[in-house]
């Protein structure tokens, strides 16, 4: 090393403290969001800023240790204040630093002002190294997350600290959530189907368990491009799922009926992982297909939230409104849904039945006309009628 050299290290080494002083003197002036940090974190800025000052001296003394000594510059910083602070304002703490030591050392010759370029140069990218690895680090955390709050809504072994793990992964979901389940066997462009339910007015949940893909949806409000043009209405789930079909390999895709919010999606997953199962034996099943349009199918597989759905939404309303009702419906499907075998048998007019009929379907919902239907209605009287029976014989047991 030259004797000029010697000499201008042994200059920067004399005004460390002094470069230090200014620098944190600099940032109180020139930055807003240093002065409104708790003590703690202006000190570990502060700590940062010297350390870079101390490096930059290592440095001109041996330009070769750039990758590690302008690394060093943020290992001195505390894991929180990496998180508390952004890359921009980490770049206007470097821009100050720089700027300060600039100032002082640019007098005394062009060859230490060029250091500083370069110095400044290798500690930027360095900065943003340290910011990539977080990230990174961030997005596999985030991922492992994800996963464990999807397999706690498959499992429905849900916790108080459920609503904190949806709030960390920035849920924009409010309101109703179901859920989408289907099979994948390549690789799933987990962005493009973020993409896709936000285009469709939803949040969504990714998760994929060897080839099943699960998708938990809600609905999302976000700010719209023009703040002129009024929001569209929501789309029913059904219809978001149809777009995200694509993302699905082929085979059935089940859609769980909605729930109110998104901590008892569960319910619509048992629903959809029941519907799953026996997606494949109704050949005329659509894709995607609800998991409610399913329920002979699941309540004959032994799902006991198939069975009672169909109790509670057909059986116990016919039965509670009227028993010629009940007993129209139970005569026009054992007739092969006749409506002139029903007639004669009930000693009525066919209007009458096609009266009954129409009552039978303002109460529940489904048209016993229509075959799937008939299906539905009919599974439902059965299980309902054995249910009843088990209430009569426990009831006269007691």
């Amino acid at each position: 090393m030259d004797r000029t050299k010697e000499r201008e290290l042994a200059w920067l080494r004399g005004i460390t403290g002094e470069l230090a002083t200014q620098t944190i003197a600099r940032l109180e002036e020139t930055l807003p969001w240093y002065g409104n940090m708790p003590p703690g974190r202006r000190s570990a800025v502060g700590l940062v800023a010297q350390t870079g000052i101390s490096s930059f001296i290592q440095w001109y003394e041996d330009p070769s240790s750039t990758p590690w000594i302008a690394s060093d510059v943020f290992s001195a910083a505390p894991r929180e204040l990496l998180r508390s602070i952004s890359l921009s304002e980490t770049l206007q703490l470097i821009r100050v630093v720089v700027s300060v030591v600039e100032e002082r050392v640019a007098p005394r010759g062009e060859a230490l002002r060029e250091a500083v370029f370069h110095y400044s140069r290798d500690v930027a990218f360095a900065a943003a190294d340290v910011y990539a690895r977080a990230a990174e680090a961030r997005g596999l955390w985030d991922a492992r997350l994800e996963a464990l709050v999807v397999d706690s809504i498959l499992t429905g072994e849900s916790d108080d600290e459920l609503p904190s793990r949806i709030a960390a992964l920035g849920w924009h979901g409010e309101g109703e959530s179901a859920v989408l389940v289907g099979s994948s066997d390549r690789v799933i462009d987990v962005d493009q189907i973020r993409r896709t339910a936000r285009l469709s007015g939803a949040d969504v949940l990714v998760g994929l368990q060897g080839t099943r893909l699960v998708l938990v949806l809600g609905r999302a409000e976000f700010p719209p491009k023009d703040p002129q043009t009024p929001p569209p209405d929501p789309l029913p789930f059904l219809d978001i799922a149809g777009r995200l079909a694509e993302f699905f390999s082929d085979g059935p895709l089940v859609l769980g009926p909605s729930v109110e919010n998104l901590v008892d999606a569960s319910r619509s997953a048992r629903a959809a992982l029941a519907g799953i199962a026996v997606a494949r034996s109704w050949r005329g099943a659509g894709r995607p297909v609800e998991a409610d349009e399913l329920l002979p199918e699941r309540a004959l597989a032994g799902d006991g939230l198939a069975r009672r759905t169909l109790i509670e939404q057909i059986y116990e309303p016919l039965r509670a409104q009227s028993g010629e009702l009940l007993e129209t419906l139970w005569c026009y499907l054992d007739n092969g849904r006749s409506l002139e075998a029903t007639a004669r048998e009930l000693f009525v007019h066919p209007n009458t039945v096609r009266y009954r009929l129409k009552k039978v379907t303002e109460l529940v919902g489904w048209n016993a006309t229509n075959p799937r239907a008939a299906l539905n209605l009919q599974s439902a009287l059965i299980l309902g009628s054995i249910a009843q029976k088990g209430r009569r014989e426990a009831s006269s047991s007691r």
